[in-house]
């Protein structure tokens, strides 16, 4: 079994992967007469394939325990898929790049500070929601349209916190 201690998420860390969604580090403009700052183009949204549409959802997720046993990864490879805490809610990324299997020597995981959210590429493999101490609200932006897009590829891993 692969073990792997969750670091902090950053941007530069996270990069081969996705990208890092965080307003704390973005840069932003204002609008609605100065009353609102937006914080533009955070993250790069893939939707390829056939009749491809980007889908905003809202998952509710149920807190995992830690260690975090796991025993497959996930990848979309037609679209991009991100996730942002809608509470502060913190929770544990497992990623690995992307292709057609994964070299454990490769696989990475963090651990969010509860403000941040994640872009996984295209492709990119990744564990399911694990979030962490209660349940969690997300705003999901993936994919739709037809075509396959979930790949599992069985991986026994287990992850601890630093």
């Amino acid at each position: 079994m692969l073990e792997l201690k969750a670091e902090p998420l950053t941007p530069e860390a996270f990069a081969p992967f996705g990208d890092v969604i965080d307003t704390r580090t973005a840069d932003y403009f204002h609008i609605n007469a100065g009353r609102t700052r937006r914080y533009h183009d955070l993250a790069k949204i893939e939707t390829l394939g056939e009749q491809a549409r980007a889908l905003i959802s809202i998952f509710v997720s149920q807190p995992v325990s830690i260690p975090l046993e796991l025993d497959f990864l996930e990848r979309h490879p037609q679209g991009s898929q991100a996730f942002m805490p809608l509470h502060e809610e913190r929770f544990v990324i497992v990623v690995a790049p992307p292709g057609d299997s994964i070299d454990p020597a490769e696989v990475r995981a963090f651990v969010t500070d509860g403000r941040q959210g994640v872009n996984y590429r295209a492709g990119t493999w990744h564990a399911i929601q694990s979030v962490l101490e209660r349940e969690g609200e997300f705003l999901v932006v993936d994919r739709g349209g037809e075509g396959n897009n979930c790949d599992e590829y069985p991986l026994a891993l287990r992850v601890v916190l630093e």
